[in-house]
């Protein structure tokens, strides 16, 4: 009986997001505390029973279960346990019950760690999050059950999508749904300022981390998918602009530009209706992701299958949130930007500021997310229409894509040198010359012994002015800090949040460098080899020493071993591998990869001839491991900014008269507490 008692749950869950959606809000409105103090509890519950049904669909899954049907078409008893585990969200339904249990725990965390936060606010932030969960969950139960009945049961099941059966799958579709449901934090947030009329700093101070998580996240989680097909796939790129990569990138995109303008909106009171038109954009970019994927309308390696109700409700639900959200913008918007009074006079910023610099990156991110958008839904488009088919692939991304990121590159240098409201060139040109000189000395050279094209110059001029420029801030940061002696005392003042935005930044360097020597200097080759043979790229030399046959749980292979050796010495022994799943009768390719700094060293075996050679692709792929390392430290920046102590301490409203100098200063001489008025107010 677990299948029905999961799907008791489910529905159990949706009554009491309906009650979430509903109750909290109406209080809110009639300033009623016992309606508002129902939040808390609701999403608790909700989380509770969303938790339930997913442990009984794991349960089913690990007890082999096969007269669930879901379990029958993703499972088989040969499949190994982990594999069956991971089975729970290698399909459409289970992925959609990950997706609630992700947006349910969201939605507890904030109700858990919001206790600071008035109750009107959290009503109305729990109540959008809840009105969210309505949709997923009646989209779950109506068209996507995970726990529907096939009978007769099968005596076994089709076993999972050999592609999934791999530990990358096992991480990346947690960590990217983490991504994306986290955005609808920042929604929400976004939606409860929109009703209450109160958008002013204390709001962004709010939202900011929340923010930062998600978007940590989801980096984390393209990451893990760049890597599994790197690897898995067996062609060695790490990313071929797929419709569906493009479904997680352009909230990303979304997201970074959301960031910067909450941080302007919290320091300067600034952008509040730009902050909260990218929030709903982000969460937009994430629906529209889901309603790719699950729709039908790809066909891709990450796709799941096609059901037109499911389509058709996903494109349902996407119009009223997107079309909901900003109709409230466009009601709402003049409302609460009439009293500047309250939240002191406005601020006027020069062209040469921080704020403008920030605003210029933010439209350039936008305008680069839309690129992306128009190249993945331009041939849907055209198909739909009946006008024929047409694939948009890597030519036209990367021609519109790098002339739009290359001012971002060089702006996010400049933007946390330049001081707020009225900067100057001068003396940002003279903190920042060291770093641009050292940085084209050094790229000149290396593209000058390197024999590097002017594209490869380019992107290592431009990975070294983003490093050292950052490291430039820091050192000003480290040495600005008064009544220090200890030589790491300043590392324990300055804030987190500085922190972690030279780690993200420095973590951009390094993966623009990365890609760059990648595409810049990859030798790749390929041959038929017989046992014996040997080929020779980018002077490394790879003997097929050779070939055995093997078994695994619920695949049969044939095993390859590449001796490499540089100049006569050995550098590293390979097994690449040729699988045949038994159930699905399907051939994988297992890659074997060495990895080092510099370089990574890639095999690869395809088809076998008839006189028993083996098609081989061999690659050296010279600093692949800085992609992941770039992409690991923008994440790992994104978790510390989250973490900074000043979002943990009760946030005091704005004082009027004060304007945005009461919100905290970022300045490494400021030790007050993050909610301490400035002794400096900004003047208008």
């Amino acid at each position: 009986m677990t299948p029905e008692l999961g799907q008791i749950a489910l529905i159990l869950a949706l009554g009491l997001a309906t009650l979430l959606g509903t109750l909290p809000l109406w209080g809110a409105w009639r300033q009623d505390a016992r309606w508002m103090a129902l939040a808390r509890p609701l999403a608790a519950g909700q989380f509770a029973f969303v938790a339930l049904a997913f442990a009984l669909l794991v349960h089913a899954f690990v007890a082999k279960d096969f007269s669930v049907a879901y379990v029958a078409h993703n499972a088989n008893s040969l499949l190994p346990l982990p594999y069956r585990v991971a089975a729970t969200w290698g399909g459409h339904e289970g992925s959609l019950l990950l997706w609630q249990l992700m947006l349910a725990g969201w939605t507890l965390a904030v109700a858990r760690f919001s206790r600071q936060l008035p109750p009107d606010v959290v009503a109305r932030v729990l109540g959008v999050l809840g009105l969210v969960g309505v949709g997923f969950l009646s989209f779950t139960l109506l068209t996507s059950n995970p726990f529907d009945r096939g009978l007769p049961a099968p005596a076994d099941g089709r076993d999972l999508n050999p592609l999934l059966q791999d530990p990358g799958m096992v991480f990346h579709p947690p960590l990217l749904y983490m991504g994306y449901v986290g955005f609808s934090v920042a929604f929400a947030f976004a939606i409860a300022a929109l009703i209450s009329g109160r958008l002013d700093a204390t709001w962004a101070r709010w939202t900011r981390p929340w923010t930062l998580l998600a978007w940590a996240f989801l980096t984390l989680g393209i990451l893990l998918g760049s890597f599994w097909a790197y690897y898995e796939l067996g062609w060695g790129g790490w990313w071929f602009w797929d419709a569906v990569e493009n479904a997680s990138f352009m909230p990303w995109l979304v997201g970074t530009a959301l960031v910067h303008s909450l941080s302007v909106s919290e320091k300067r009171n600034s952008f509040k209706h730009w902050t909260v038109l990218l929030a709903i954009l982000a969460f937009s970019l994430s629906l529209l992701g889901t309603f790719l994927v699950r729709s039908g309308v790809l066909s891709s390696v990450h796709a799941f299958a096609s059901d037109p109700r499911r389509g058709l409700f996903i494109l349902a639900f996407l119009v009223v949130v997107i079309g909901g959200s900003l109709g409230l913008y466009a009601w709402r918007a003049s409302a609460v930007a009439a009293p500047h009074a309250a939240h002191g006079p406005r601020v006027r910023f020069a062209a040469w500021s921080r704020e403008s610099l920030l605003l210029l990156n933010n439209v350039f991110l936008l305008v680069t997310a839309g690129t992306v958008l128009l190249g993945t839904l331009y041939p849907l488009a055209l198909d739909a229409f009946g006008l024929g088919k047409i694939s948009v692939g890597p030519p036209y991304f990367e021609a519109v894509f790098v002339p739009l990121m290359v001012p971002v590159l060089v702006l996010m240098v400049f933007g946390p040198v330049v001081a707020w409201q009225r900067g100057s060139w001068t003396q940002a040109w003279k903190t920042l010359r060291a770093p641009a000189l050292a940085a084209l000395v050094l790229a000149g050279a290396v593209a000058v012994v390197a024999r590097a094209s002017l594209g490869v110059a380019l992107g290592l001029l431009l990975s070294l002015w983003i490093a050292l420029g950052t490291l430039q801030l820091l050192r000003r940061r480290w040495v600005a800090v008064p009544g220090q002696t200890a030589w790491l005392a300043p590392a324990r003042a300055l804030p987190l949040g500085l922190w972690g935005m030279a780690a993200a930044h420095l973590g951009v360097g390094v993966f623009v460098a990365g890609v760059t020597l990648v595409k810049g200097f990859d030798h790749a080759q390929d041959a038929s080899l017989k046992e014996g043979d040997h080929v020779v790229v980018a002077g490394h030399d790879f003997h097929f020493a050779s070939l055995a046959k093997g078994k695994g749980a619920n695949y049969i292979s044939a095993r390859a071993t590449f001796e490499v050796t540089r100049e006569g010495r050995h550098v590293a022994t390979l097994h690449p591998e040729k699988r045949l799943y038994i159930v699905q009768r399907m051939p994988m390719t297992e890659a074997a990869i060495d990895r080092g700094f510099t370089r990574d060293l890639y095999v690869s075996l395809g088809d076998a001839s008839p006189d028993g050679a083996w098609g081989v692709r061999v690659q050296v792929k010279p600093f692949m491991g800085w992609v992941w390392a770039g992409c690991l430290l923008m994440a790992l920046g994104g978790g510390l900014a989250a973490s900074d102590r000043r979002y943990r301490q009760r946030v005091q409203q704005a004082q009027v008269g004060t304007g945005p100098a009461t919100t905290s200063s970022d300045t490494p001489s400021s030790h007050a507490p993050a909610w301490a008025p400035s002794p400096h107010p900004v003047q208008p």
